[in-house]
């Protein structure tokens, strides 16, 4: 683990986020519901579980990624992905307030996004010469 990145912080928040988004329904068997109950009918039969499982699985990864402060471009590209398709198909209807104002929205998933873009490109999107 690098301590002394400006993004160590961001990292391991990010981290136990996906951390506990993913080891919980892994070890109850509940990936299982969200690729039958779910995945499967919004169109992705007959591989919803599958995809249920590479999905948490890649949470898993991510994290370990960020912790470790390795191979984060690739690790936080694929989440994002995650978190765009979780807005498209199920939080955008939702609005925007996951509480209070609303349920089930998408501006803790629009957080994350952010956090992931900050930590990939912690100098800004744009290099300066000289």
């Amino acid at each position: 683990m690098n301590f002394t990145n400006s993004t160590f912080l961001l990292r391991a928040a990010v981290a136990i986020i996906l951390l506990t988004h993913s080891l919980p329904s892994i070890f109850t068997g509940d990936v299982n519901n969200f690729g039958s109950l779910y995945l499967n009918t919004v169109g992705f039969a007959p591989i919803g579980v599958p995809l249920a499982w590479a999905i948490k699985l890649s949470h898993v990864v991510a994290a370990i990624c960020l912790l470790l402060d390795k191979y984060i471009k690739p690790a936080a590209m694929v989440t994002i992905s995650i978190l765009l398709a979780g807005i498209v198909m199920l939080h955008f209807k939702e609005g925007w307030f996951v509480i209070g104002g609303g349920r089930n929205g998408w501006e803790y998933s629009f957080l994350l996004i952010v956090v992931l873009l900050s930590i990939m490109y912690p100098n800004g999107f744009v290099q300066r010469k000289g």
